[in-house]
């Protein structure tokens, strides 16, 4: 699987090609960006073509070196929480191979990002510490949100449960 990293990210990662990767991955890439709120590192991942989004808050350097790894329990855990059945979970994990990274951004996929951080200061209204956040229920809350990518109308988490049916 393929990690499309910003910049701030990258100088994070032990090994990121400066070249463009390729894709063949039935499950497709995803975009990741490093975020500093209240002074914690927070990650946020976003699947290219669904906008599925996911969060993590509070990450320590040696969980940076195994992003890969972090990021396939995170999603496995979101697609559980979705209902996704246990043979599909199995068919998910077999699809997702290593982990790559290279730092070909996308600007439509950054920008779903973006907006997506600045919606989430209000997800954040209830918390008083960004440790606090379960990274389940913020996956539900980012995910269960229509949202535009590329002039198109979109649920990510529908669209999500689509992609993983269909392997």
């Amino acid at each position: 699987m393929i990690f499309h990293c910003t910049k701030a990210l990258a100088a994070k990662l032990p090994s990121v090609s400066p070249t463009p990767l390729t894709d063949a991955n039935p499950l497709g890439s995803w975009h990741a960006h490093l975020h500093v709120i209240d002074r914690r590192q927070c990650i946020m991942f976003c699947h290219d073509t669904t906008r599925f989004v996911l969060f993590e808050a509070g990450l320590k350097k040696e969980q940076f070196q195994n992003l890969g790894k972090f990021h396939k329990e995170l999603y496995l855990a979101a697609l559980i929480a979705m209902g996704v059945p246990e043979a599909t979970l199995k068919r998910v994990e077999l699809a997702m191979g290593p982990a790559l990274f290279d730092t070909a951004t996308d600007r439509s996929v950054l920008g779903t990002l973006n907006q997506s951080r600045f919606e989430f200061d209000f997800f954040l209204d209830d918390y008083t510490n960004i440790l606090e956040v379960d990274p389940l229920i913020a996956a539900k809350w980012f995910n269960h949100r229509p949202l535009t990518a590329r002039g198109a109308w979109l649920w990510a988490d529908k669209e999500m449960l689509a992609l993983v049916s269909s392997l």
